[in-house]
């Protein structure tokens, strides 16, 4: 067995694993950081598949917080990085984001979110219906009550550009990463002391973070933890529909279940599968019905454009879904002395890393958060059964 020693051991090397090691090297240079990745080529990572976008309409002010956060960083994410991530630009699209209402109490709530999240920098609208038909007069509005949209910080961007990036720039910074899968956790009392792999490697360590997607669960049961995220399936649809090109089109959070956005010429479109549930981390089966039978028939009833549609290609992608709320779970587990996590994203990871990754490495080098204040994501409503519910999940 190969041994090894780092000062702190990422669990997990797509985008919440790299931009924690990112933040490490950039806060403590002399640090001794290993990233173990089972799969470096990232094809079934959730980052890898992710439709990346990124907003401000969420529930949560944390989560706004940590989106505008992360909305900034994006923009400048050359500038941010430096030469070292060897990325021009991340070609941040801001068409923004559209979330519409079928029913009055929605509209309210609409309104009573956005009144929250500019209090924090965003710049969210509400409109009525008779707004939304002037500026999408392509759309069917007639079972519409309101919709919110933010006229800048939301759209999408280049995924693989900010993994890469980070990847690419804590390497150079020293960061060390491994093409290896962890098999087990050696502890000692309240420490874990060492991760072991399946490719013969232990590896002592004076932290650890697990930062390993849908593969949290597995990771943190090594170390005797009982987190409550797994993988659940999406299929992603990439749709021609040559009577409604509207390419300036936000990314559309319909009521009627079904998100969509353009994309090159197509759209991108999704929704979540009535039996929604866990699926095998290793099933990229993809839902060929869904497009038919629950997406199609929305996306007509919203706009006459998609009439004539064509599949064009589709893949699937997993959620490290949080049971308990949908939230992250952020931090050092309790009880354990050296051991955090940051998993459970439930499908807005990506957005979130630029935050979390810096929030993760102030948490282990000096024991507690210096920029955002991460506390209510914290593990211990995990233990305490106490949701902490995000409501805008797409």
């Amino acid at each position: 067995m190969e041994e090894m020693r780092a000062d702190v051991v990422i669990i997990g090397g797509a985008v919440t694993g790299a931009a924690t090691a990112w933040w490490l090297m950039q806060m403590a240079p002399d640090l001794k950081v290993t990233v173990i990745e089972k799969d470096p080529t990232y094809a079934r990572s959730a980052t890898a598949l992710s439709v990346a976008s990124v907003r401000q309409q969420f529930s949560n002010p944390v989560n706004v917080e940590i989106s505008r956060f992360g909305v900034d960083f994006i923009r400048n994410f050359a500038e941010r990085i430096g030469p070292e991530g060897g990325i021009a630009s991340l070609g941040l699209k801001e068409n923004g984001y559209l979330f519409l209402s079928g029913t009055e109490d929605g509209a309210r709530t609409l309104a009573e979110l956005a009144a929250m999240q500019r209090s924090l920098g965003a710049a969210t609208e509400v409109l009525d219906a008779a707004a939304l038909a002037t500026r999408f007069p392509w759309m069917n509005l007639e079972d519409v009550t309101a919709g919110s949209i933010g006229a800048r910080d939301e759209g999408w961007f280049d995924n693989m550009g900010l993994l890469n990036g980070f990847r690419a720039a804590a390497r150079a910074r020293g960061a060390v990463f491994l093409a290896d899968r962890v098999t087990g956790l050696e502890r000692a009392g309240d420490r874990v002391t060492a991760a072991l792999t399946e490719g013969g490697r232990r590896i002592e360590a004076g932290a650890f973070l697990c930062a390993a997607g849908t593969r949290s669960a597995a990771v943190c049961a090594m170390a005797g933890i009982d987190l409550p995220v797994e993988p659940r399936k999406r299929t992603v649809f990439v749709v021609d529909a040559p009577n409604a090109r509207h390419a300036d089109a936000p990314l559309i959070i319909d009521h009627t279940g079904v998100y969509l956005r353009p994309e090159h010429g197509a759209w991108i479109a999704a929704t979540v599968p009535d039996d929604d549930g866990p699926c095998d981390p290793d099933d990229f089966e993809p839902d060929h019905a869904q497009f038919e039978e629950l997406i199609w028939p929305r996306l007509y009833h919203r706009s006459e454009g998609f009439d004539a549609v064509k599949v064009l290609r589709l893949w699937v992608g997993h959620y490290d879904y949080n049971t308990l709320d949908q939230n992250a779970v952020l931090g050092r587990w309790p009880g354990h002395a050296n051991f955090h996590v940051a998993a459970g994203f439930s499908g807005h990871g990506l957005q979130q890393s630029p935050a979390v990754g810096r929030a993760m490495a102030e948490l282990i080098l000096h024991g507690g958060y210096r920029s955002l204040d991460l506390l209510p994501l914290g593990p211990e409503r995990v233990l305490e059964g106490r949701p902490f519910l995000e409501k805008a999940i797409v």
